[in-house]
């Protein structure tokens, strides 16, 4: 079980946002009983390339990849909600273990997410039927599993036209994923219902059920972009516009398996009355290392709810830059997720001047993307609409 939230403080971004002394937007001073705030943690692709599961083979047919999420699980564990997305199949050793292009990674990457902190993980995304339909149910399987839950395919058509609301802390949080494509890999007619593929009808409709079930907070997960482009394009924006007019909250984005801009919007169709769209978190552990790609961001979004009249707004945001490190530690090959932040007292004494000089550069490339969350956002929509 999860310890209560912390607003994780980072010498990158922490803003508490228009809040003060527990003061309501009304002007009205509320008791702090009567409040609850929930924090939830975003990061981008989770993948699992074919040098990963090699260094994480500890014996003919078992992998330890706990050891990748070392440096980072504290961050995982101390929000009440984490998600990410699983860009991969869990096909089963019958169907062979690969990456790129077709991707198949043992069981064990499961445990290790499970351990690090992940709740929930999205599974609408291209590679999602890498394995054909069967790689597709044993995923959705082993996840469930896992003590985890999959966002964004499915193994009826009733489990599909059931919105998932996740309640914590008096909060109800809709969650729904959508992809772009399924890279051409064939799924029969009477078998579309398994996985969400973008179509703005269906997003809008999903959007409708989760407001009639009464959720706080709808999450919509789009995986969309052009790949290694570091600005989204024409497609990712209007398919945002639209979601956002549909009535989401909260926009997260990947499949760039780069970081692109994040930034406030407002909404008179969503309960809070404005929101954040992320157009991709980059990759959080992956084998592709050149520069933009092995770097990710932990993003900390929290809301504070006041329980006796329903009211929900967002009240906290944080991010952590990430850097995937390949190599030696010891005497074994691993790959870590390593916080980019300088605010951090000691990195590892195996990273090389190198390494740490790349800690750097991804906390500046990856802060150039998030600064329109330096300001609060009143401030930068007024300057925005300016």
């Amino acid at each position: 079980m999860k310890i209560p939230a912390i607003l994780l403080l980072s010498a990158v971004l922490s803003i508490q946002i228009d809040s003060g002394n527990y003061i309501h937007s009304s002007g009205n001073l509320i008791n702090e009983d009567s409040l609850s705030t929930v924090t939830l943690t975003f990061v981008g692709d989770l993948m699992c390339h074919g040098p990963q599961f090699e260094y994480a083979q500890t014996g003919t047919d078992s992998f330890d990849f706990k050891p990748s999420f070392k440096e980072i699980k504290k961050y995982l564990n101390s929000s009440d909600l984490a998600l990410g997305n699983l860009e991969t199949t869990i096909s089963g050793r019958e169907k062979r273990y690969s990456g790129y292009p077709l991707f198949n990674t043992p069981d064990e990457y499961l445990i290790a997410l499970k351990d690090a902190g992940f709740d929930i993980l999205f599974t609408a995304n291209n590679h999602s039927l890498d394995r054909g339909k069967q790689g597709l149910e044993r995923t959705i399987a082993k996840i469930n599993e896992s003590g985890m839950t999959p966002i964004g395919s499915f193994r009826s058509q009733k489990d599909r036209d059931s919105v998932r609301i996740v309640e914590v802390k008096g909060f109800k949080i809709a969650l729904l994923a959508y992809t772009y494509g399924l890279n051409g890999n064939y799924i029969s007619q009477k078998d579309k219902f398994m996985i969400n593929v973008i179509d703005t009808n269906l997003i809008k409709s999903d959007i409708a059920s989760a407001r009639l079930k009464k959720a706080d907070v709808v999450i919509v997960y789009l995986h969309f972009g052009d790949e290694y482009k570091r600005e989204p394009n024409i497609f990712q924006k209007n398919i945002v516009n639209k979601t956002i007019d549909y009535g989401a909250d909260f926009i997260i984005g990947s499949h760039p398996h780069v970081i692109q801009p994040a930034e406030y919007f407002t909404s008179t169709k969503n309960k809070i009355g404005r929101g954040i769209v992320a157009y991709s978190l980059g990759n959080f552990i992956s084998n592709q290392r050149w520069r933009y790609s092995d770097a990710g961001i932990i993003l900390n979004i929290s809301l504070t709810k006041q329980l006796l009249k329903g009211s929900v707004e967002l009240s906290n945001i944080s991010y952590i830059p990430t850097w995937v490190y390949k190599g030696k530690i010891g005497n074994k090959n691993e790959f870590v997720i390593i916080p980019a932040d300088t605010s951090i007292a000691k990195w590892p004494g195996y990273l090389s001047k190198n390494d740490s000089l790349k800690l750097f550069e991804v906390q500046r490339d990856v802060q150039s993307k998030m600064k329109k969350l330096e300001l609060p956002p009143s401030k930068y929509l007024n300057e925005k609409n300016n």
